[in-house]
């Protein structure tokens, strides 16, 4: 047997390790292919940590797959260290949290993680809407029908006008993660040019919308949001980050009003 060798004891200081300015917490599809990229490259800057956690998903979104993932959802927010602190924590589904329920996504999220604050696409977009004094939207969706109808219904109850819809009536959500971001620009064009629009949301964290926003945005002269886009505003600003960042559109360079 080999003698354990000499190993000399070393020295040492502690810091307050990553994320002196904010530590954000995600909850991500386990399906998802595309919100870790894209909110990485919003969030990502000096003092501030992202930390990810996968929950179990169906590959299939239909309204009964999509609340299935409540029961996941308290074992998925412990997966996120409680000595980590968070300051946010984004449980990243539109349409999950649509059918679930905001609150009771909230619910559970504080149940795990009771100081920090919390949000989800569908909740940020409401925020979003508000910061930009929208109220007459455009909604591009990835969803069949039935699950568009829901969120439509949603943003409608919160007193948010849905004049225009368009959907890519996708179910598989590996299909709808391989939809081509010029196919989406298109679509925010044809849908979104509509006078009584003010705005447009694009529904979904796994369609790959943040490198067009800005090229939507000086096409149609009007804001355009998507899932990870407000998700990552909405984490920004509850951690209490207020900087702009470029080509993440005019929402970056909108402040979130406390009560918020």
């Amino acid at each position: 047997m080999n003698a354990v060798p000499d190993i000399q004891s070393l020295q040492f200081d502690s810091d307050g390790g990553l994320g002196g300015k904010a530590r954000i917490g995600l909850i991500v599809l386990q399906s998802d292919q595309t919100l870790e990229h894209e909110l990485s490259g919003v969030l990502r800057q000096p003092g501030v940590a992202l930390y990810h956690a996968r929950i179990p998903n169906e590959m299939e979104v239909t309204c009964g797959t999509l609340q299935k993932m409540e029961a996941d959802l308290p074992a998925a927010a412990a997966l996120l260290p409680a000595s980590f602190e968070l300051d946010a924590i984004g449980y990243c589904c539109t349409s999950g949290a649509t059918m679930i329920g905001e609150a009771r996504v909230d619910a559970i999220l504080r149940s795990v993680h009771p100081a920090a604050k919390t949000t989800n696409p569908l909740t940020a977009c409401k925020a979003a809407l508000k910061a930009l004094k929208l109220s007459r939207i455009a909604l591009i969706t990835p969803y069949e029908a039935e699950v568009t109808a829901g969120m439509r219904n949603n943003l409608a109850a919160a007193g948010i006008e849905v004049n225009a819809i368009g959907s890519f009536n996708q179910a598989d959500d590996f299909k709808v993660a391989r939809i081509s971001s010029q196919s989406i620009l298109a679509a925010v064009k044809e849908i979104g040019q509509r006078t009584d629009c003010d705005g447009v949301f694009v529904s979904c964290t796994s369609l790959r919308v943040m490198g067009i926003l800005a090229e939507a945005e000086s096409a149609l002269g009007k804001p355009v949001l998507s899932s990870n886009q407000v998700t990552a505003w909405h984490l920004a600003r509850l951690a209490g980050l207020r900087n702009g960042v470029p080509g993440a559109g005019m929402l970056f360079h909108t402040q979130l009003k406390l009560q918020d």
